[in-house]
């Protein structure tokens, strides 16, 4: 995990070992195995699209999400996690329709929404959440 204070985040920062960029506009795909890692560390909001492949409004809204991840990092963290590869984060959330966004801040839930939106009324809703 890489620390950096609120006010280099415009900076286009890169990670000090692999000089990677921290933010690439595009949602990080999340897997059981590294969801806790994303969602409890960093202080950045964290907005999670639970989605599957067979899901038409998920699939419809995927390309809106991603428009919003270009936009509104490095303010705001994206990541999609395919509920039908890795069911355990979704039960453990109780998401009970996709696609379902959820932002998280230092591992808590702080907003949810369930059903597809367009890029500007997802701008809109996150905004009004952070």
């Amino acid at each position: 995990m890489v620390r950096l204070p609120g006010n280099r985040l415009k900076d286009a920062p890169r990670c000090p070992k692999c000089h990677v960029p921290l933010f690439s506009g595009k949602p990080i795909e999340l897997k059981e195995s590294n969801f806790d890692r994303h969602v409890s560390r960093g202080d950045l909001p964290l907005v999670v699209d639970f989605w599957a492949p067979w899901c038409g409004p998920c699939i419809a809204m995927a390309p809106f999400f991603e428009t919003t991840a270009t936009q509104l990092e490095p303010r705001l963290r994206f990541a999609k996690l395919n509920t039908q590869d890795e069911p355990g984060p979704a039960a453990r959330f109780n998401i009970r329709s996709i696609p379902t966004l959820i932002v998280f801040r230092a591992g808590k839930e702080i907003a949810r929404q369930s059903g597809a939106m367009d890029a500007s009324g997802l701008t809109r809703w996150l905004n009004s959440v952070v």
